[in-house]
């Protein structure tokens, strides 16, 4: 049997405020039935999810450093308008440009509330 993702794990100082990010990034639904806030689809927590790989953010208690992160999420659009809309919508959310050494690329980086980067 092959090994398949199950969670994306986040941690920040605003574990609840960076799951509601994602899950309204997402289209989902940010729970928190103990410390950690589990972040997927609607209907509550489902471990493992047979269908997604979901979010858990958990909290610290230190912010995370200057160093360049060494995860970062790659996420998909269908088209040039659909990635306008779609970082439009993030930094409505909270989002933040990120110049992470990118140059000249066809697509956006992007910071979370938790200041990590993901690619768009």
């Amino acid at each position: 049997m092959a090994l398949r993702p199950v969670h994306v794990n986040i941690k920040a100082v605003d574990a609840s405020a960076v799951g509601r990010f994602w899950a309204a990034a997402l289209g989902w639904t940010a729970y928190s039935p103990g410390v950690t806030t589990y972040v997927g689809p609607a209907g509550g927590p489902v471990w493992p999810d047979p269908d997604f790989v979901c979010v858990d953010v958990v909290p610290v208690s230190e912010p995370k450093t200057a160093t360049k992160n060494r995860v970062h999420l790659d996420l998909a659009t269908t088209s040039a308008a659909h990635q306008a809309e779609l970082v439009a919508r993030l930094q409505a959310l909270g989002a933040t440009p990120a110049d992470v050494g990118q140059g000249e690329v066809p697509w956006t980086v992007l910071a979370d509330p938790n200041t990590s980067d993901y690619q768009f």
